[in-house]
Parts: structure tokens; sequence; C-alpha cells
């Protein structure tokens, strides 16, 4: 039995903000329903750069990274994705939250994102979701460090 399958199981889960927007309601309330489900959270605070959250994931060894978006911040994850796989964290599993477009959705997915989170998700879906997505990011470690 793997892991991801026990009690002892408990995600890492970095929540953030990328950029300028700097509203951070829905990121707090997603960061205490992941506490909540048993999670380890790293919570930042809003305006981090692309740069600092590599770096943070990386010192914390997560499985997911939650970004949260009211405004546009969401057109700048494909540059995280680029620099999370340029510091070798391409395993890291990526989710988006908040108020992102249909058209703008699809160009997040394509970038590696997994999931994109829009009003109304329901805080068992997300955090259900994230588990998955945490596991996911296990075993492709788990598989990568098998085949050193």
């Amino acid at each position: 039995m793997n892991d991801t399958a026990t009690s002892a199981f408990r995600p890492r889960v970095l929540v953030t903000k990328i950029g300028l927007d700097g509203h951070d309601r829905g990121s707090r309330i997603v960061a205490a329903a992941c506490r909540d489900a048993g999670m380890e959270v790293i919570y930042t605070p809003p305006w981090q750069s692309i740069p600092a959250v590599v770096k943070l994931a990386l010192e914390e060894d997560v499985d997911v990274i939650g970004i949260s978006s009211l405004a546009t911040d969401h057109l700048i994850v494909p540059k995280l994705m680029t620099a999370l796989g340029d510091a070798g964290l391409g395993d890291v599993r990526v989710v988006v939250g908040g108020i992102v477009p249909a058209n703008e959705e699809e160009a997040l997915v394509a970038s590696g994102v997994r999931a994109v989170f829009h009003p109304g998700s329901t805080l068992d879906e997300i955090t259900t979701r994230i588990r998955a997505y945490a596991g996911e990011t296990r075993r492709a470690r788990a598989a990568s460090e098998g085949a050193r």
C-alpha cells in the first residue's frame, strides 16, 4: 500500500497569490479548509513573485501549489509553470482558483495547470482533488527516484 492511501499521508500545499492582486479572502478560506482536512499548509501573503514561489516550493518540498486569482494574475501562471520546470519541480501539481474566463482556462491547462476551481466550487471538492493531486506528485517523485 502506498502512503497516499493511508491516514499518515499529509499533503504539503503552498497557497499563494502571485502578481499584484491583493484580494486574499479566497486563498485564506482554501488554506484553512486544507489545514482542516489534515494537510500541511504553507500560506503566503499576497504579491508574491514567481521566483519567490519557486524558492518556497523547493524549500518546503510541496506537493501542490494553489494559486488564487481574483484579477488577471492567473495570466502569469504559465511563467510559473516554466520556472517550476526549470527548477526541477515539474512534478509539483498546480491548481488555480478564482475568476478565470473559459478562454484563459484553456491556456492554463495547456501550460500544465492540473485544475481550475471557479466560484461555486465546494471546499470538499477542492480539498479532495488537492489531496488526489498531491498523491500524483508523490507517485511521480517515487517513480523518478526509482529510475535513478
